[in-house]
This record gives structure tokens, sequence and C-alpha cells, in this order.
């Protein structure tokens, strides 16, 4: 659980809850017709934008914003450092059912077990990443969408509360419920391009970025493995991606 995420929206709903309390009550500030046009439109709005399969599939990745895989690099170094060694000492056949952190590791290693070059290798890794921030921006085009759809729904239910109160100005009392939707659409359109989607993708676009830097800091190890690198060699390569305290802690560790 990613406890920056969670305290952050909690925090941030938290505080306009206690505001609208403070101003009277959460009655007064829910309003059924803004809730359809903002919700509900921004919803089928967003499914519009993409394949079903890829909006559906969306909602999961929504949820890697608390709940993100746990990559750690300093663990494959020493992983990837302990498998030269082996690869040094033994050959690559040695490398055969050695365990790995994650799939993306394991398939490279493979390679090597099969004889793959190091051309071969960093070409066919390169894809697979290439292939996957492709996959990862086509599901944060989703996120995008609710960002940028809600608050033009709710420009559409201001406009449209707007036209209800000009058109019942002679009655007083459709006056209250027309400005209600004209001021309430916006609200919550706000809410849920500000509070909702645009922190989760900022986050979703910084775990992209880390899982980029892990699969390139990957391809790099096995590469020079490959070429037969010592593992002090292939350390030192490596640790440049890692904070400072990381850096010294595993240089402290050799």
């Amino acid at each position: 659980m990613d406890i920056a995420s969670l305290i952050g929206i909690l925090g941030a709903i938290g505080m306009i809850m206690w505001a609208m309390l403070s101003g009277g009550g959460l009655g007064t500030f829910i309003d059924t017709p803004s809730v359809l046009i903002v919700f509900g439109g921004t919803f089928f709005a967003v499914m519009y934008t993409t394949p079903l399969a890829t909006f559906l599939g969306s909602f999961g990745v929504m949820g890697k914003a608390f709940l993100p895989p746990i990559k750690k690099q300093e663990d494959l170094i020493e992983r990837m450092v302990e498998l030269a060694g082996i690869a040094r000492k033994d050959g690559m056949m040695a490398l055969e059912g050695q365990e790995v952190p994650d799939k993306f590791f394991s398939k490279g290693m493979q390679m090597l077990v099969d004889g793959a070059d190091e051309t071969k290798l960093t070409a066919q890794l390169n894809q697979e990443i290439k292939a996957m921030k492709i996959r990862h921006e086509s599901n944060q085009n989703v996120v995008k969408a609710w960002i940028d759809i809600a608050p033009a729904m709710g420009m559409i239910g201001t406009l449209v509360g707007l036209v209800l109160m000009l058109g019942n100005m002679a009655d007083p009392k459709a006056i209250g419920p027309a400005m209600a939707v004209a001021l309430l659409t916006t609200l919550y359109g706000a809410f849920i391009a500000n509070v909702l989607f645009a922190p989760m993708l900022t986050k979703l676009e910084g775990y992209t970025t880390y899982e980029v830097t892990y699969r390139e800091m990957v391809v790099a190890g096995l590469r020079n493995i490959a070429r037969g690198e010592s593992p002090r060699n292939i350390q030192d390569q490596l640790v440049s991606n890692l904070p400072p305290k990381l850096q010294q802690k595993l240089e402290e560790a050799v």
C-alpha cells in the first residue's frame, strides 16, 4: 500500500468535506441532476474515447496508484552481481534455473542461457520496454480523459442550470434548484479532475518512469553479463541509477 496516496486522497477529501460541514452540512452540496450530468456524463464520455477493454482495464490500473508493484532497484543490483559472478565462474548455462525478481528479468536471463548474443538480447528486451510504455500510456490516457472531460461536463451542467433558471424566472421556487445545478456541476467537475484523477495520473506516470528505469537496468546488467564483465564493474554501472544513500549502502555491502 502506498501510504502517501492513501493519506493524500483521504486528506484532500476530508478537508473539502470539513469545509462543507462547517458551511451548513453535506446536504446542501448534493444534487441528483448535477451528479447525473457530471459523474454519469463523464463516465460515458470517457468510455466513448477508448475501446471498451481498455476502458474497463483502466480501473485496475488506477488501483496501482495505491497498490504499486514492489520492485526494488537495490535488490535487482545485488542479484545481478550474484548472477554475474556465477556466469563468469561456471558459464552461462549455470544461470539455468536461478531465481530472479521478476518475469522480465527471467526472460532476459533465459535468452542468455539459450545463447542469445548481446545485440539480440538488447533489441528484444528494449522492444518489450517500448511495448510496456505504449500499454501504460494507453491506460493513462483514460485517466487524462477523466481530467479533461469532467470540467467540461461541469460547464455543460452550469449551462443547463442557467437555461432552467432563465426559463423559470417567473417562478421564484424554481430559481434555487436551477442555480444548484448550475453551481454544483462546476464543483463536481473540478473535484473529479483535480482531487481524484490529476494526482493519480502524476503517480501513475511516476511509476511508469520507475518501471522503465528498472527494466533498463535489467537490460544493462544482462548485456554486461553477456560481455563477460566483472561483477564489480556491473555494480558500479548500475548503482548510478540509485539515490545516494542506497549507493552507499550497496558499496559498503561489497
